[in-house]
């Protein structure tokens, strides 16, 4: 069900004049862009025991995402060919190119951040036509014929979340580039860098998260939403209705 006018909050001051003008389009993958959350897709079906327990010491706060994601894919069983043939069977959402293809008409470059796997983003988006798409994420690097390792390119020793990528070092690098970024996330490993973007298109549990600190969003359901709403915000005079501080 598409609401015709979904409650937005409102949109945060103009950018200072010392920021290059215009927006671009930080997107996170699993969740949002994808329909399941590609690394529990793979634990679950490749996963050795013992992976199970690191999400719940994840979950309790007891380890951070770059840890608990760093021993669970040293827990995956399974060859190069099988990996592949498994991403190859994973959707997306349907809406999500043309939404790409509209930010960039528009001269919005889009990025995908992400706390997941580099070659899973790569293949599923490349499988739907989305290969030329920068993607920013874990790197997984194959260390036998079953065996595999995750490296973390984009951590930082200043992330609250002690995340594999940290979500707000991306953020601040695009804002100082080009002024504004529209970042659309669905989870948890997005509750940080939802209040430090220009404006958040919301969805799951990141809707819940935004309206209870006021952090200016929208949600929507699928990028069919995200379309229409992405024309609206980063309108030179945005014309969204139902603003509230």
């Amino acid at each position: 069900m598409h609401a015709s006018r979904p409650k937005v909050f409102a949109i945060r001051p103009a950018a200072a004049p010392s920021r290059p003008p215009g927006w671009m389009v930080q997107c996170d993958f699993d969740g949002t862009i994808s329909i399941d959350d590609v690394t529990d897709t793979l634990l679950q079906r490749f996963g050795r025991p013992g992976w199970q327990a690191l999400e719940n010491a994840w979950e309790a706060g007891e380890i951070g995402s770059r840890e608990c994601m760093k021993g669970q894919v040293a827990l995956l069983d399974m060859s190069a060919a099988e990996l592949d043939a498994h991403l190859d069977s994973l959707p997306i959402d349907p809406h999500f190119a043309a939404f790409a293809a509209a930010a960039q008409r528009q001269g919005m470059p889009v990025q995908v951040v992400s706390d997941g796997i580099d070659h899973a983003i790569r293949r599923v988006l490349g499988r739907h036509g989305l290969g030329h798409l920068p993607v920013l994420a874990n790197h997984l690097v194959q260390t036998g014929e079953r065996g595999w390792q995750l490296q973390s390119p984009h951590a930082s020793a200043a992330c609250v979340r002690a995340s594999g990528n940290c979500k707000c070092e991306r953020l601040a690098e695009q804002q100082a580039q080009h002024g504004k970024v529209l970042f659309v996330g669905d989870g948890s490993s997005d509750f940080c860098v939802s209040g430090k973007a220009d404006f958040v298109l919301a969805k799951a549990r990141l809707i819940g998260y935004c309206e209870d600190r006021q952090i200016a969003h929208a949600p929507f359901v699928d990028f069919r939403d995200a379309l229409a709403l992405m024309a609206e915000i980063t309108a030179p005079m945005p014309m969204l209705a139902g603003l509230s501080a």
